[in-house]
C-alpha cells in the first residue's frame, strides 16, 4: 500500500509539471516492452506454425499458374501469328490468281475479238462472192432471156419474111435441095 501512496504522489507530482507517469509492470516492464514481448511471441508461433512457408508455398503455386497462363499465350500468340502468316499468303495468292484470271480473261476477250473479226471478214467476202455470182447469174439469165427473145423475134421475122418472098415455087426448090443434101 505505501508504494500505492508512492505511486499516486509521483503521479500527482509529474502532473504538476505536465508530464504524466507511465505505468510498469512488476517496477520494470512498460507498456513499449509488453508489446515487443508479444510481437515477439506472434513471430515465434508464426514461424513454429510454418506460415511462411505456407505463404511461399502458395505464391510458389501463384507464380507456376501464371508462368502457364504465359506459355499458353505465347503459344497461342504463335499460333495466331502463324495463322496469320498463312492467310496472309493466301491472300497474296488469290490475288495473284486473281490478276492471273484477269490477264487470261484479257487474252481470252482479245482472241475473241480477233476471231470474231476474222469470221466477220470472211462472212464479208462470202456475203461479196454471193452477190457477185448473183449478179453473174443474174446477167447470164437475162443475156439468155435476151437471147431467146432475139431467136424468138429472129424466127418470126424470118418466117414473116420468108412467107412474103418465097412462094409455092421457092419452097419446093428448097425442099429438093434439102433432100438432095440428105441423100449424099
Amino acid at each position: 500500500m505505501a508504494d500505492l501512496a508512492l505511486l499516486a504522489a509521483a503521479a500527482h507530482a509529474a502532473a504538476e509539471h505536465g508530464e504524466h507517469a507511465e505505468p510498469m509492470a512488476f517496477g520494470f516492464i512498460t507498456p513499449g516492452m509488453w508489446v515487443a514481448l508479444s510481437m515477439t511471441a506472434f513471430l515465434l508461433i508464426v514461424v513454429w506454425q510454418k506460415v511462411p512457408a505456407a505463404i511461399t508455398g502458395g505464391l510458389d503455386k501463384k507464380i507456376a499458374a501464371i508462368r502457364e497462363q504465359l506459355d499458353a499465350a505465347k503459344a497461342l500468340r504463335a499460333e495466331a501469328e502463324a495463322l496469320r502468316a498463312e492467310y496472309a499468303a493466301k491472300i497474296a495468292g488469290a490475288e495473284a490468281d486473281a490478276a492471273a484470271m484477269v490477264e487470261h480473261a484479257r487474252h481470252e476477250a482479245q482472241a475473241i475479238i480477233a476471231k470474231a473479226e476474222a469470221d466477220t471478214g470472211a462472212m464479208i467476202l462470202r456475203r461479196e462472192k454471193m452477190a457477185t455470182d448473183k449478179i453473174a447469174a443474174a446477167e447470164r439469165a437475162a443475156v439468155e432471156e435476151l437471147r431467146a427473145r432475139a431467136a424468138s423475134a429472129a424466127a418470126a421475122a424470118a418466117g414473116q419474111l420468108i412467107a412474103a418472098h418465097h412462094g409455092a415455087s421457092a419452097d419446093k426448090a428448097l425442099v429438093d435441095s434439102a433432100i438432095a443434101g440428105l441423100a449424099n
